[in-house]
């Protein structure tokens, strides 16, 4: 045991802690409660290991140690040392005497984003034996995606892992190891050969399990993201949906299902939504409890947790073709002809500007990927992304990012801020991953005045309701404009509206090809290229329908029959079966 001193304004109360990790904050549930406006509801814990003691921040408002904040673990605690928090001055101090069995040591958090997810669920486990337990009873017979193949139970493959945890844990001393100095690659092998040791020197933890699948789960849970480790190796899985942690959808052929595969408990959740977002700069805690982000292949992450999520940790991974797609893959699935694909192809290399609309999961990030890989290897290209999700191959390619704000709610940086910067990039063109506000009205700007083919998406079900959505994106700037001029930004901006949806059946497919054609009487003028019509489903209940060209020529092909170039309008006149 060790004791916990608290002083402040003259006034000091101590407190004798019995567990290997003691909670302060301002919560009923921590051992040492705090008030005040700049304490969190968990804010630091004191950690015990081996008869000696180390402080870690926990909701990433400012914990101080002898005047520094503290970052990770640090420690061992010296006598003298002083922890602040706040108005609050915290010392703490072994009980002599008292001895920790090796058994329930709590583990040091590690100070990378791979392991401090693993320490912390091991942290919580310890403090919450109960909860753990029932995370493991109530979890379902292919808990973690393991249950069948490790030849167990749910209960008996959590309880493995979590001993396989913590025997890793107590094995690496934190204090002479850097682990941040360790990739990825080396951490695991590292990890890896921890447990293979372990196992040799104790082979009854591993009972009825198969011992090789064992190893590759505990390491997941330890240093990736446990049991969604199989779900993102599955291709035929495009979308990752974690309620809970006991209930996971996944999108597969454009359908839900609920997946076997589950979380342990919480904890577990929590740790991988950590160690994705710790690389990328950004945090997740109460005081900021919605990130978005990515892994490092570019798929999407959106991460909600409690209090915003009322049933614990959220987590939904959009995932992203391993294979560069290209226009006939478009084809293959029946979201398009190769007409209107060759057509995309001309408009993009003669520099028309493309807008992308469509609903949520259509397409758009995908097709956007396809179009912008048509504009010429020797042009320069600035993208602008909330988070960095397009693959380009051009040489002279310039990728920016948004930047949420920190924890002092300073540094925020914009999609506003950044489409304003590019601008003095000299860039050729500008591709923005999706329009959601102010950013509207840089964008437009930006293709009034010579940067011709750029690119962007929105979120709209049709292409006049795109129009619609554009005037309300640019009076969201803040700019005091009068409806027509911005009617007419946008029909001076605007070529081509290309929208996606996605279908009943799961399949996602273009619906219109549509031309921007002015201004009449205040009205901003559209006429369609390219239309799918439906009719009707298949004996697999697949939608059936055909892509059908209006027989409209657009108005920019007579500029560029007038350049010289060789165009074929036949493409607007010829109709195809979908294949999809």
């Amino acid at each position: 045991m060790f004791k916990v001193t608290v002083t402040t304004r003259g006034k000091t109360s101590q407190v004798t802690c019995n567990a290997p990790v003691c909670l302060i904050g301002k919560s009923d549930e921590n051992l040492v409660v705090l008030q005040g406006w700049a304490v969190q509801r968990k804010h630091a814990a004191i950690l015990r290991q081996d008869d000696q003691l180390f402080v870690r921040e926990e909701g990433g408002a400012p914990t101080l140690l002898n005047g520094l904040r503290v970052s990770g673990v640090q420690g061992p605690l010296a006598p003298g040392d002083v922890v602040e928090i706040g108005s609050y001055k915290i010392s703490a101090e072994m009980v002599r005497g008292d001895s920790m069995p090796t058994a329930t040591r709590e583990a040091v958090q590690m100070t990378t984003s791979g392991g401090a997810g693993a320490a912390r669920a091991i942290a919580e486990s310890a403090r919450e034996p109960a909860a753990a337990a029932n995370a493991a009873r109530s979890a379902k017979p292919e808990a973690n995606g393991t249950g069948t193949r490790l030849g167990g139970d749910a209960k008996q493959i959590f309880s493995t892992l979590r001993l396989i945890h913590e025997r890793v844990i107590a094995r690496l001393d934190f204090r002479r190891i850097d682990v941040t100095k360790f990739g990825e690659t080396e951490l695991r092998n590292k990890t890896r050969e921890l447990i293979e040791e372990i196992i040799e020197e104790d082979p009854s933890i591993v009972g009825k399990l198969s011992r090789d699948m064992l190893v590759e789960a505990a390491v997941n849970e330890a240093v990736g993201l446990g049991p969604l480790e199989s779900l993102l190796a599955d291709d035929t899985v495009s979308e990752i949906m974690v309620n809970r942690y006991d209930q996971i959808f996944v999108e597969r052929a454009g359908k839900l299902q609920e997946s076997e595969i589950v979380f342990s408990s919480d904890q577990a959740v929590q740790s991988a939504i950590e160690r994705i977002v710790a690389p990328l700069g950004r945090r997740i805690d109460e005081s900021s409890p919605m990130v978005d982000g990515r892994l490092k292949d570019g798929s999407r992450v959106n991460a909600v947790i409690p209090p915003l999520s009322l049933k614990g940790p959220s987590l939904t991974i959009r995932k992203f073709s391993k294979r560069k797609l290209v226009s006939q893959d478009m084809v293959n699935y029946g979201s398009a002809t190769m007409d209107m694909m060759d057509f995309l192809k001309l408009a993009v290399e003669q520099r028309k500007n493309v807008l992308i609309s469509g609903g949520t999961g259509s397409g758009k990030t995908t097709l956007l990927n396809i179009l912008s890989n048509f504009i010429p290897s020797d042009e320069r290209v600035v993208t602008v992304e909330d988070a960095a999700e397009l693959k380009l191959s051009q040489p002279n390619l310039v990728s920016l990012e948004a930047r949420p704000a920190n924890v002092e709610g300073k540094g925020l940086v914009s999609i506003r801020d950044l489409v304003r910067n590019c601008l003095r990039m000299r860039p050729d063109r500008i591709v923005v991953g999706e329009c959601r506000g102010g950013e509207a009205l840089d964008m437009l700007q930006a293709m009034n005045t010579g940067h011709d083919g750029s690119l962007t998406t929105v979120h709209a079900n049709a292409p006049r309701d795109t129009l619609a959505r554009l005037e309300v994106m640019v009076l969201m700037a803040g700019m005091d404009l009068p409806v027509a001029a911005i009617r007419q930004q946008i029909a001076s901006a605007i070529d081509l509206i290309v929208q996606q949806q996605r279908m009943s059946d799961g399949s996602r497919k273009i619906t219109h090809i549509s031309e921007v054609t002015g201004m009449e009487n205040g009205v901003i003028q559209l006429q369609d290229l390219f239309l799918f019509k439906q009719h009707g489903y298949d004996d697999d209940h697949k939608i059936r329908g055909e892509y059908t060209p209006t027989g409209r020529i657009p108005e920019f092909y007579e500029d560029l029959a007038a350049r010289g170039i060789d165009v074929d309008r036949s493409v607007f006149f010829r109709k195809e079966e979908s294949r999809g």
